[in-house]
């Protein structure tokens, strides 16, 4: 696995962490392979055996209205960021950011033309990875901005190296 490029988690990961609010995969649509969601991923500091991802959302709407709210009440929203992927508008939900291992990556995401990994610009990248970092810090101080738990699917995830 690289930091910063984007995967899709196996439904086995779902199946070990049935009880958490991850979003629903979809290996499978109509019986035709449609890997989704496709989720960015960064290397935990510590642990460089667990990648934090992030899914991405082509629902920018629904996301819009939930990112203005917290501006309006917090002046900031840190749980969803948005930008561009494959040239589309796209909501980054780091509200249900989840650790994994390499052993629940199902594949990577690669443009279908030139077969090249799909990637963000770099600032976007930055702004992510701050935002998530800002997130697992607050988590270790008993402050909860996801809506999985974060540092419990990490230590189960350590538990199996």
């Amino acid at each position: 696995m690289q930091k910063g490029y984007f995967y899709f988690i196996s439904d086995d990961y779902y199946q070990k962490f049935p009880n958490e609010k991850l979003m629903a995969n979809k290996e499978m649509v109509n019986g035709e392979v449609h890997n989704r969601p496709c989720y960015y991923s960064f290397q935990d500091d510590d642990e460089k055996d667990i990648y934090w991802m992030i899914p991405v959302s082509s629902q920018t709407d629904k996301y819009l209205e939930e990112y203005n709210k917290s501006i309006e009440r917090y002046n900031m929203c840190d749980s969803i960021s948005f930008g561009y992927l494959k040239g589309q508008y796209n909501a980054f939900l780091l509200q249900n950011m989840c650790p994994v291992t390499q052993k629940y990556i199902l594949n990577q995401y690669f443009y279908a033309d030139s077969h090249n990994p799909v990637h963000i610009p770099n600032d976007l990248k930055r702004e992510l990875n701050a935002k998530a970092r800002k997130i697992l810090r607050l988590a270790k101080k008993g402050k909860k901005l996801t809506f999985t738990n974060i540092l419990k699917m990490k230590k189960e995830l350590l538990s199996e190296l």
